[in-house]
């Protein structure tokens, strides 16, 4: 039985079910460290992943695409691009319904959907593909809003974990690993996001017939933002021990903003871009 009751049809949410759900895993969701997390199988009903991914068998150009040392072969597909099935499932999961069950999981209340899903989308991760361990940007700067949720559902059918490109979770310090999960169909993984939350599908993806790993995600934001928060884009931590590059082209774009007048830093980083540093 799914954890959240669907019409595979319509699409449509039960909205008492959905708040009774995530009531139930509430407390090991909040209990978890070093940052709340939480993994749930059988999600949804699974027609409704299937007709997901057979919409997904033609894919329109990417929207972004990323190929350097901390994330490669990774690339996004915006829902209002995607098939009506596909688009349609998005837009359930940034309604009142969902939004209920995750308020009733993790305590965090007022959480509002992104309608513009920046960064969000499906995302697909071709073989010999990773990202790099990280924590999310924290601010939509379209909304003004807190950056506070991440929710990822995987669509790849038979997944092994020596097919890599399993989500991982790491301690604040980026010591140790503390949690892992294989992208298996139908698999949830929901939690909080921070500066401090790291996380990521560091180990390359090596499926043995070149099938990509392909997910769902959808961010949630609170209306918290205010002028003692410092706004930060992506950033990536390499795991000790690793050949995990460091992240200079962001932390040089961060020193070079902070110095520098806003027109000279426009002026400065557009060539910089361009000559591909």
């Amino acid at each position: 039985m799914p954890v959240l009751a669907m019409d595979p049809k319509t699409l449509q949410l039960d909205p008492e079910i959905a708040k009774a759900a995530g009531k139930a895993a509430s407390e090991s969701y909040r209990s978890k460290s070093p940052y709340p997390y939480g993994s749930f199988e059988e999600f949804l009903p699974p027609e409704v992943l299937d007709n997901v991914r057979e919409e997904l068998k033609a894919l329109p150009e990417a929207e972004t695409s990323f190929d350097r040392p901390q994330e490669k072969l990774k690339t996004s597909y915006v829902p209002e691009r995607l098939p009506p099935y596909t688009r349609n499932l998005f837009y359930i999961l940034n309604s009142r319904p969902f939004v209920q069950f995750l308020e009733n999981l993790t305590g965090i209340k007022g959480l509002i959907p992104d309608p513009y899903f920046a960064g969000g989308g499906i995302h697909v991760v071709g073989n010999g593909g990773h990202l790099d361990i990280h924590a999310d940007f924290n601010h939509n700067a379209i909304l003004n809003l807190e950056r506070r949720l991440n929710v990822l559902i995987y669509l790849n059918k038979d997944w092994k974990k020596e097919y890599g490109g399993s989500f991982e979770i790491w301690n604040d310090d980026m010591t140790e690993m503390v949690d892992s999960f294989v992208p298996l169909f139908n698999r949830m993984v929901c939690f909080n996001t921070g500066s401090t939350t790291w996380h990521g599908n560091p180990t390359p993806v090596n499926h043995p017939d070149g099938e990509p790993r392909m997910s769902m995600a959808l961010y949630y934001y609170t209306a918290t933002w205010d002028g003692t928060k410092k706004a930060h884009t992506t950033l990536f931590k390499p795991r000790p021990g690793t050949a995990d590059q460091a992240d200079r082209e962001t932390r040089r774009n961060e020193v070079l903003q902070d110095v520098l007048p806003p027109v000279m830093y426009r002026r400065v980083i557009g060539p910089l871009r361009r000559l591909g540093f």
